[in-house]
């Protein structure tokens, strides 16, 4: 027990015996008076509704008989506290288990503290507080391990739906660089257009799924930003003019440079815009227009528009328009296809890197959809323009075949490699597990390592971590480029592939564009 000061005189003297009976009587706390050595003294009226005790029952009695046996310990050493504070040591508390008439226990909070020969003890029934609390940790902890079963659901969802997906694009990618007749070219084309519909509303349905679980993360890394915006620019481009659309791009001098951020969220934000401008546009045009600009407290703001001729929509429908699940007009689910997820997702990724986006539409005339993004510079404009003038040429490399070694477990995975790698520049080894590729580096030597994260016996970032102890164990030292080939396409894998000693982390589906441009990367680095 622990306690609340009393000051002289005696609380029981002559003149103040009425109001201390007064205040035992009231007192919805529980309130008692014992002597030093144990036996109760004294005890309020709230011990028979709180604990079903008479108060002349509580006479003579000790407290620690009705303590519960797990808390004897904790009240023991309380007990010694208090009949040992020292003047102007602080009043500690204790929380405790009473035994109630009936049989339960109630948990009560006490405070005490001695005056002469007596104990003051004051306590106050917890029971609901601390169920409470206890629900609250319960609760908090169910939810966490929900969160992390949902984390570990997506990830493993994430790899299952991407493995064969990998094999179709990427077999399909292969197939497209052999000779090929009009019609098998037009069938295969036709293929590789629905496995990339399907990859990405694989990756919508994933981003919708993180965002409601609060797992999508943004990466904040300097970032170039002409690197991070050409391939969406080019990519639509070819679908523009594939439907016959004329692609124009207004960019504004000074949006260039060296910036912090996530630029592949900001790539994933304009790809899906273009997209949307693409497919609901049948003739006309598609306009992007890029531009730095300066939000109401002066800070930069990249700005991208997207301005199409296309069906448009209704200012009531613009509404919904960023809801999940939701298009202009439900037709366009038959006519257009598609989940309805894009401009949500846009929605949610512009707003957490801090920004917006908004749009405006004519029905029949066209659309135009606008995002502003805070973004900082990594290095002046002039700095950048100096570094891009100096750059060295690069030097040339001996003309050798390049030696890889493949860790992967997949069939269809290694031979979509296999097909991409195919041909006299490349001397390719397979290996099926981390530990293979382990015992084959340590045995050989290899120009570059491309490593699955997920397989049997040993992980990709377990290897991955190996091989770095086994290079700094060598006399040369020397640093062999290891690509991450990963189903887990999230951001937390990237960030685990990186920190295990990856060079570069590709995702799957992996085509031979992605694949050779990660290759490149990493060698001529």
């Amino acid at each position: 027990m622990t306690s609340l000061p009393l000051a002289a005189p005696s609380p029981f003297d002559a003149a103040s015996g009425v109001d201390m009976d007064i205040l035992f009587d009231v007192s919805l706390d529980l309130m008692v008076v014992r002597e030093l050595a144990g036996p109760v003294i004294k005890a309020s009226a709230s011990w028979c509704t709180i604990l079903g005790y008479q108060p002349e029952e509580m006479v003579g009695m000790m407290l620690p008989s009705l303590v519960h046996p797990d808390d004897l310990a904790a009240t023991h050493f309380s007990i010694d506290e208090v009949t040992h504070r020292k003047p102007g040591d602080p009043v500690l508390g204790q929380v405790n288990r009473y035994r109630h008439k009936d049989g339960h226990y109630v948990t009560v909070e006490w405070r005490a503290q001695r005056f002469g020969d007596r104990i003051f003890g004051v306590a106050r029934d917890v029971t609901e507080k601390v169920a409470a609390e206890k629900a609250l940790i319960e609760a908090k902890a169910a939810a966490e391990a929900a969160s992390r079963a949902k984390s570990d659901f997506l990830a493993n969802m994430s790899h299952e739906i991407r493995t064969p997906l990998n094999g179709v694009i990427g077999v399909v990618d292969a197939l497209s660089r052999t000779s090929l007749d009009p019609v098998q070219a037009e069938m295969v084309a036709l293929i590789a257009s629905s496995g990339v519909t399907l990859e990405r509303l694989v990756s919508d349905i994933l981003d919708v799924s993180k965002i409601e679980a609060g797992l999508l993360s943004l990466e904040t890394r300097a970032f170039d930003l002409d690197e991070a915006l050409a391939a969406p620019l080019d990519v639509m481009r070819l679908r523009a003019e594939d439907k016959g659309l004329a692609f124009h791009i207004d960019r504004a001098p000074e949006a260039r440079g060296l910036f912090v951020g996530d630029s592949t969220r900001i790539r994933q934000i304009l790809t899906n815009l273009l997209s949307n401008a693409v497919k609901f546009t049948a003739e006309g045009s598609v306009t992007v227009r890029l531009f730095l600009d300066r939000d109401p407290e002066g800070e930069i703001e990249l700005a991208m528009e997207v301005v199409d001729t296309g069906v448009g929509f209704d200012p009531d429908q613009a509404a919904q328009l960023f809801d999940r699940f939701s298009q202009a007009d439900a037709t366009i689910t038959r006519r257009f296809g598609g989940t309805g997820l894009g401009l949500s997702i846009c929605r949610s990724l512009a707003e957490m890197m801090g920004g917006r986006i908004s749009a405006a539409s004519t029905p029949g005339v066209g659309s135009r959809f606008s995002v502003r993004l805070p973004l900082t510079r990594s290095i002046s404009l002039a700095d950048y323009d100096a570094r891009e003038r100096v750059a060295p040429a690069a030097a040339p490399r001996p003309q050798k075949a390049l030696r890889v070694l493949l860790a992967e477990d997949h069939p269809t995975n290694q031979r979509v490699v296999q097909l991409i790698l195919d041909g006299p520049g490349i001397d390719l080894t397979i290996v099926e597990d981390g530990a293979q590729a382990v015992a084959a580096f340590e045995a050989e030597s290899f120009d570059l390592v491309l490593m699955d994260m997920q397989m049997p016996v040993m992980d990709g970032l377990t290897a991955t971590r190996e091989i770095r102890r086994l290079e700094a164990a060598r006399a040369a030292n020397a640093h062999t480029p290891i690509v991450m080939l990963s189903a887990n396409a999230m951001a937390e894998h990237r960030d685990q592939a990186l920190d295990a000693g990856a060079d570069l982390h590709v995702p799957k589906p992996i085509t031979a564009a992605s694949l050779l441009a990660g290759i490149q990367a990493v060698v001529a680095a």
